[in-house]
């Protein structure tokens, strides 16, 4: 959620956030292997390109950005954990977590047992003990990289991988866990199971996640050939338009990708900068002897403003309300700013100043502030 730690920061909280890159897994792999390169050193590229995505967005830095490969100790002690507490088992060099042993399997996305077919969301392999059991250790394979460890050379699953990482920087239990909407099951099903097994005071306050972004109304996947990168979108719009754009829908919903959406997102964040630009220009010219005082009416809008902003936001972050409530502010300083109407006003300046410093405030808080409005 690239809005969470400035909105937790603007309300006072202390955040810590951890954001982690799988760079050993079996597509990596995969890939790798195509293209004769070492898989630590493709994903390592990788990275660095989303980690310049996300500058672009204006996203904020995470705390820390642990790599799998730079933690293989802390996946090793954890499955020795789980494995002394009795929730995984070993089959030759591959290690087992097993599902029956964990009664409340299920309890983020509401399946059952019985609802998982393997080949499905679970590798088929026929030395498990139910169909849904899930690695934690594989063995080593030829061509693959691998560690050594007590159950011989080989590589972390991709489910221990996160809950290794997220119990070494924020324990076992912590405030927030985000993710897509496609890693409720089984990925943060099997993140609880192996956490809670580990440590039975492991615990996660609030799961978070996100829709899918949808191109005309299709999940966006390179095997529909519908799929496209950030840094092709913002080959052709601001990034700042962008982000606009993707914080016009509610995060938990899908949003729909189209060239005409992200026009309009970029003809609005055009007439905000406008707006904005105007009003510093202005008050340069009346930077000294401001009255404090300001008209009723535009105490309303400010106020109505500022509920707006606190009530949707403490709303499971609902950023289109907002969004949609900067109309009147920005309306209100344009009438100020460019009607006989509104100049003729007697505290025009205070005004224009007092609103332009909430839409300011407002936009920091989501991410939105340029560093320059030209």
């Amino acid at each position: 959620m690239f809005f969470t730690g400035r909105y937790l920061k603007h309300l006072g909280y202390e955040v810590c956030y951890v954001r982690n890159f799988t760079d050993v897994d079996d597509k990596i792999i995969a890939r790798a292997n195509e293209l004769v390169e070492d898989p630590i050193s493709l994903s390592r590229r990788y990275c660095d390109e989303f980690i310049q995505d996300m500058v672009h967005l204006q996203c904020l830095p995470p705390s820390v950005e642990p790599r799998v490969s730079d933690h293989m100790p802390h996946i090793i002690d954890m499955i020795k954990q789980i494995v002394d507490n009795g929730y995984a088992y070993r089959v030759e060099g591959d290690v087992f977590f097993s599902v029956e042993n964990f009664p409340e399997y299920g309890q983020l996305s509401g399946r059952k047992l019985e609802d998982n077919r393997a080949g499905e969301h679970v590798a088929v392999d026929s030395r498990k003990r139910n169909p849904a059991d899930f690695a934690l250790w594989k063995s080593a394979k030829e061509g693959e990289p691998f560690w050594e460890s007590p159950w011989g050379p080989g590589r972390p699953g991709w489910h221990i991988e996160c809950s290794a990482m997220s119990a070494a920087y924020l324990g076992y239990s912590f405030d927030i866990h985000g993710g897509g909407m496609d890693l409720v099951f089984p990925h943060h099903e099997n993140e609880i199971a192996q956490s809670c097994a580990a440590c039975k005071q492991s615990n996660v306050s609030y799961w978070i996640h996100n829709g899918f972004v949808t191109v005309d109304s299709e999940k966006m996947s390179k095997s529909l050939g519908n799929f496209f990168t950030i840094r092709e979108v913002i080959n052709l719009y601001h990034p700042l338009a962008l982000r606009l754009f993707l914080m016009g829908t509610h995060y938990r919903s899908p949003i729909n990708y189209s060239d005409v959406l992200l026009e309009s997102a970029s003809e609005r964040i055009f007439y905000i900068y406008q707006t904005l630009h105007d009003c510093e220009n202005v008050l340069s010219q009346h930077d000294k002897g401001l009255q404090e005082s300001i008209p009723p009416e535009t105490l309303n809008v400010i106020n109505k403003f500022h509920n707006d902003f606190s009530t949707s936001m403490s709303d499971d972050l609902h950023t289109p309300v907002v969004l949609a409530a900067l109309s009147d502010p920005l309306k209100t300083i344009n009438d100020l700013l460019h009607t006989r109407k509104g100049k003729k006003q007697a505290t025009r300046i205070e005004s224009v100043a007092a609103l332009e410093k909430i839409i300011r405030n407002v936009l920091s808080v989501l991410g939105l502030m340029p560093t320059s409005y030209s």
